[in-house]
């Protein structure tokens, strides 16, 4: 499947999703908003990969949504019929829920998806890579919150997400001002996990820690990350609930003793596959 936004490839059961639209700084336009969804879910749905990157091209991971959108909603919001003016409100949240869930796509995916930022990570870049489970940089990148800049309050995931990831006064900081937070200062607060001194490099770090992922056992991984989930969203109590309830359930005894053999003798495991998704009972 070819993407007009988008680079895919999968080598060692790791899928490698890249932004290749360098010279528009990988802008967010509107083929961007259904081809991500589109390529997580046939990642996961068909198995392809145990673990996802996402990297970019050129000078700036991404400067976020596309200006000309808002020539189009500006346009609707000035609209003579008076029918239509009445249904542009809820027009545009359909749309933003749309744009939501283009990001909420990588939460739910079940494999782990790393976040790989060279550059500027701009606006709904940072609604983005705080949708993933991890996010590395290099030595030249920053992340901001753009959208105070251009008179809006971002709204496609950012608020939600990076409250849990950053200090509140240092999240509230962000928002209020759209300054640009450097890679060094991200790390220092753990919205980074690790800084890098160029592209290569940091893809070459990144593409191996996704690796390590892809070998260890496929269902114990999604186990991780749905446990992580929720227990961000949840209280302790509720939290030691569910893994209870989780294990009590989806506890493969022949998956750890795999993994304990297949440590002891030094050889890549023989585990259990995801099973596909989106498919019905009775389906092959």
């Amino acid at each position: 499947m070819s993407y007009q936004c988008f680079d895919l490839s999968i080598q060692d059961q790791v899928a490698h999703l890249v932004l290749n639209r360098p010279e528009k700084r990988n802008s967010m336009i509107p083929a961007f908003w259904r081809e991500l969804p589109e390529a997580i879910r046939d990642i996961d749905d068909n198995v392809r990969a145990r673990a996802v990157v996402i990297s970019s091209t050129g000078p700036h991971f991404t400067s976020g949504l596309d200006v000309s959108v808002f020539g189009g909603l500006a346009e609707k919001h000035g609209e003579k019929d008076p029918m239509a003016r009445r249904q542009a409100g809820l027009r545009f949240y359909q749309n933003v829920r749309q744009m939501q869930e283009t990001f909420s796509s990588l939460e739910r995916c079940r494999v782990p998806v790393l976040a790989a930022i060279q550059g500027g990570c701009i606006g709904g870049g940072v609604d983005l890579v705080t949708a993933c489970d991890m996010r590395y940089a290099t030595r030249d990148a920053f992340l901001t919150i753009h959208e105070i800049n251009v008179g809006m309050t971002a709204d496609v995931g950012t608020f939600p997400r990076i409250f849990k990831l950053l200090p509140e006064g240092v999240a509230r900081e962000l928002a209020y001002t759209g300054r640009r937070m450097p890679a060094e200062e991200a790390q220092q607060l753990g919205l980074v996990n690790r800084v890098y001194a160029d592209h290569d490099a940091m893809l070459q770090g990144v593409m191996e820690i996704a690796r390590d992922i892809a070998s260890k056992p496929p269902l114990a991984v999604h186990g991780c990350k749905r446990m992580a989930n929720y227990a961000r969203d949840h209280s302790t109590a509720d939290g030691l609930d569910y893994i209870g309830i989780w294990n009590a359930s989806m506890l493969q005894p022949e998956e750890i003793m795999e993994a304990m053999q297949a440590n002891a003798e030094g050889r890549p495991g023989r585990f259990a596959e995801l099973p596909a998704a989106g498919k019905v009972l009775g389906e092959d």
